[in-house]
């Protein structure tokens, strides 16, 4: 299966093309992966993790050495004065809805800047779904201002939304489920600026899930206030089996902890169980899986632009998050790529997956990646909503060649359907 003497000619030929595009662009990527393995060591030798760090506690979890020094380790590596990271965060969907429920009040007004959220924010914040107890419901105002054309953040149009409501403004720092571009920390940087010069009093919250390691900086490090996102993600190191974090100002890392347990309870407390080596462990090693990520995702882009589709990224183009979105125009295309990559998972290769209903999102999504953590994107899956242009969005990857195959079997699959040509 894996022999390329039995690939068709033009699935050899993107091969050898996208392996080329990837030699390319590899000193630029090692660098940074470079950085970041140094600054992940740096972090960890200046907190003293010691071994008994890595036992974890059980009910209340009081004195909990290890989830205090974790909460360190995760806010020196995001450039934050705090962090909170904890296995109770059931998904990044959670912990963004414990910052934001945490900071806002009724009355705030709320701005994403980077466009129309990400799915499962949509019934977090009141777009859809009534009397579940949304941001909406509590009385909370919200606006959205769209990217340009360009996908570069619209400041003179951020600034007519604003009003004397307005508390907090959201950016999505991935591309999502949208054909876009992910925002760049130099972009962040200048909506930072920005407020900091004309809106000081504003709070600058950035969802963060794919973008960790990524680039040699951090939102942190460019003054955001406060972000959010996943360990089954990039900093999870595809070992971590549950969980998510905020970090931020220490004043609004303690009220998203409020919200995540209890008003006076906060941070304090939270057993963490038998998952305490996994969140260290994942976190250390997590600098190489989101290097392997990247280079996949570089040859993924090419290797299907190379078939003829259209990529976003572009092999070439400079990466801020995990995601590579491939356009295949079809419902059928769609199934046959998400059926050909689940062929060369560890787990569950034998299945074939199918479109289904997904608490939080309005469309039948369709999923691939035999995980052994379940749903953990930092292994490698590929998944998107039923809807035109039919776009599947390959995230993470353990490892480059992983990836690879996984592509091919792809590409294999739609060839034996008749689907690619």
């Amino acid at each position: 299966m894996y022999s390329n003497q039995k690939w068709p000619t033009l699935i050899n030929d993107a091969v050898s093309k996208a392996e080329e595009a990837l030699f390319s662009q590899l000193p630029g990527l090692q660098e940074i992966a470079r950085q970041n393995h140094e600054k992940v060591l740096k972090a960890f030798q200046e907190e003293r993790v010691a071994s008994y760090h890595l036992q974890g506690t059980t009910g209340y979890g009081l004195g909990d050495s290890g989830r205090e020094v974790l909460d360190g380790i995760v806010a020196r590596i995001l450039g934050t004065e705090a962090a909170l990271v904890r296995g109770q965060f059931v998904s990044g969907t959670h912990a963004i809805a414990a910052a934001l429920f945490g900071v806002l009040r009724p009355g705030d007004h709320v701005i994403s800047v980077s466009g129309k959220p990400y799915d499962t924010l949509e019934e977090v914040i009141g777009l859809r779904g009534k009397g579940q107890g949304s941001l909406m419901d509590f009385g909370v105002l919200y606006d959205t201002v769209p990217l340009d054309s360009m996908g570069k953040l619209q400041f003179d149009l951020i600034q007519k939304s604003i009003t004397d409501k307005t508390r907090l403004l959201m950016v999505q720092r991935s591309r999502g489920y949208a054909w876009r571009n992910a925002l760049m920390i130099a972009q962040l940087k200048e909506l930072v600026d920005f407020i900091r010069s004309n809106y000081p009093q504003l709070i600058i919250f950035v969802d963060n899930c794919y973008g960790e390691l990524v680039e040699a900086q951090e939102p942190g490090d460019i003054g955001v206030d406060l972000m959010a996102g996943s360990l089954i993600k990039n900093l999870g190191g595809s070992l971590a089996p549950t969980g998510g974090y905020v970090a931020g100002r220490s004043d609004l890392v303690e009220l998203s902890a409020q919200r995540l347990t209890a008003p006076g309870v906060g941070g304090h407390m939270g057993a963490t169980l038998e998952w305490q080596r996994l969140f260290y462990q994942g976190l250390f090693f997590s600098p190489l899986t989101v290097s392997e990520s990247i280079k996949g995702a570089v040859f993924s882009a090419a290797f299907w632009r190379a078939l003829g589709f259209e990529v976003h990224p572009e092999p070439e183009a400079p990466r801020t998050d995990l995601i590579q979105a491939v356009k295949l125009g079809s419902q059928e295309k769609m199934i046959a790529f998400c059926q050909g990559l689940q062929k060369g998972s560890p787990i569950d290769s034998h299945v074939l997956p199918i479109p289904s209903e997904m608490p939080g999102y309005e469309d039948k999504i369709i999923m691939a990646g035999g995980t052994f953590i379940q749903g953990s994107t930092s292994e490698f899956s590929a998944d998107g909503p039923l809807r035109e242009p039919y776009i599947v969005y390959q995230q993470g990857g353990i490892s480059y060649t992983y990836v690879q195959m996984g592509n091919i079997l792809a590409a294999l699959t739609m060839w034996e359907q008749g689907l690619l040509r």
